[in-house]
C-alpha cells in the first residue's frame, strides 16, 4: 500500500509557518498604538479609531515593492525591503494628510524560508515603527510550484486616519505658490527594471547601494501639518516628478520645476551615464533626487523648510505653481 501524503509533502510546511509568526510576533509587538485592539494570530485584527478625531476619514493604501526584490535576490539582501513595502503605502496615505494608523502585509513563496521570511518582516516592522503605524497582522503563503527556488513576492496596505476638514486635495492650490522638494534616499522602490538592466552593463561604485530603502517621510511631514497650512503633497513613485505632482493640481495650472535646484544624487548619474538614458526619461522613471513635493503659498515657504529641516529632512525649493493653459502637461521640468 502507498504511503498517505501529508501536505510536508506536497512542499507546505505548516510548523515553520507557525514558527515564523511566533518569531515575528516581538517585533510587531514594538510597532503597536493603543488603539489596537488585537495583533498577530488571529482571523482579523481589531483597531480603533484615535479618540482625538471628530470627524474621522479613513485613507488607504497598497503597494508592493516590484523588482527590486530580483535585486535583492541576487545579491542575498533581504533586510530593507519591508521598509520599502511599508513606505511605498504610508507615504501614499501621508499625502492627503492622513497619519498612517495600522499596516498588514502579504509574503508568498514557494517554500518559506523561515530565516528569509523573519529578515523581511523585521523590516517591515523598522518600517512601521519609522512610520508610527502598527503591524497588526498579514499572511504568510507558501505555495510550491507558484514562484522560483528562492524567491518571493511582497505586497502591504495600509489605513490611515484623516480629520475630514483636514483633508489636502490640492484644489486651493493657486498660480504663485511655492513647490519644495524633499531629497529622497535613492531610487526609494521604482524603476528597478531599468535599473537591472543598467546593472547587466556595469558594476555601480562602492559609494552606490541600489537597495537603499524608500524613505519614510511620515513623522517629519504629519508635524508640518500641524503648525504650516499645507496646499498640496505628493509622493514621487513611478513615473516621477512629471507623472505624479500633476495628481494634485487643479486645472489650469503647472508646476515649473529648476532641476538645477537640488544636486542629483550619485546614484541617477551612475544610472544615467551608463545606461545613456535621455534626460526625459529619466524624470519619468525615477525620483532623481525628490522623494516627496510640498506646495504652499509662497508667503509660507519659508516656515514650510524650516519645520521641515528642524524634523531632519532635506528641503529644495525647486519650482513654482504657474497658469496654463487646457493643453500644456501639468509639470515642466527645465
Amino acid at each position: 500500500m502507498a504511503k498517505g501524503l501529508s501536505y510536508r509533502d506536497a512542499g507546505v510546511d505548516i510548523d515553520a509557518g507557525d514558527a515564523l509568526v511566533e518569531a515575528i510576533k516581538p517585533f510587531a509587538r514594538r510597532t503597536l498604538r493603543p488603539e489596537v485592539l488585537a495583533g498577530i494570530g488571529g482571523f482579523g485584527a481589531l483597531c480603533e479609531l484615535p479618540k482625538k478625531y471628530r470627524h474621522p476619514v479613513l485613507v488607504s493604501g497598497t503597494d508592493g515593492v516590484g523588482t527590486k526584490l530580483k535585486l535583492a535576490f541576487a545579491l542575498g539582501r533581504h533586510d530593507t525591503v519591508g521598509i520599502d513595502l511599508v513606505a511605498m503605502s504610508v507615504n501614499d496615505v501621508l499625502v492627503q494628510g492622513a497619519e498612517p494608523l495600522f499596516f498588514l502585509d502579504y509574503f508568498a513563496c514557494g517554500k518559506l524560508d523561515a530565516r528569509v521570511a523573519a529578515e523581511v518582516v523585521k523590516g517591515i516592522a523598522r518600517g512601521c515603527e519609522a512610520a508610527g503605524c502598527a503591524l497588526i497582522g498579514g499572511e504568510t503563503a507558501e505555495m510550491p510550484g507558484m514562484y522560483p527556488e528562492g524567491e518571493y513576492d511582497l505586497a502591504g496596505f495600509c489605513v490611515g486616519v484623516v480629520e475630514k476638514e483636514r483633508i489636502i486635495d490640492g484644489r486651493s492650490i493657486a498660480p504663485g505658490d511655492a513647490v519644495l522638494g524633499l531629497a529622497s534616499s535613492g531610487a526609494h522602490s521604482n524603476g528597478f527594471s531599468l535599473i537591472r538592466k543598467v546593472l547587466e552593463r556595469a558594476k555601480p561604485p562602492a559609494a552606490i547601494d541600489p537597495l537603499e530603502p524608500t524613505r519614510i517621510y511620515v513623522k517629519p511631514v504629519l508635524s508640518l501639518l500641524e503648525s504650516v497650512p499645507v496646499k498640496g503633497l505628493a509622493h514621487i513613485t513611478g513615473g516621477g516628478i512629471v507623472g505624479n505632482v500633476p495628481r494634485i493640481l487643479p486645472k489650469r495650472t503647472l508646476a515649473r520645476i529648476r532641476k538645477a535646484s537640488w544636486p542629483r544624487p550619485e546614484i541617477f548619474q551612475w544610472l544615467q551615464r551608463e545606461g545613456r538614458v535621455a534626460e526625459d526619461e529619466m524624470h519619468r522613471v525615477f525620483n532623481c533626487g525628490i522623494g516627496m513635493v510640498v506646495v504652499v503659498a509662497a508667503a509660507d515657504a519659508a516656515r514650510a523648510r524650516d519645520a521641515l529641516r528642524a524634523a531632519g529632512e532635506t528641503v529644495y525649493d525647486i519650482g513654482v505653481i504657474e497658469a496654463s493653459a487646457a493643453e500644456e502637461a501639468q509639470a515642466v521640468v527645465v
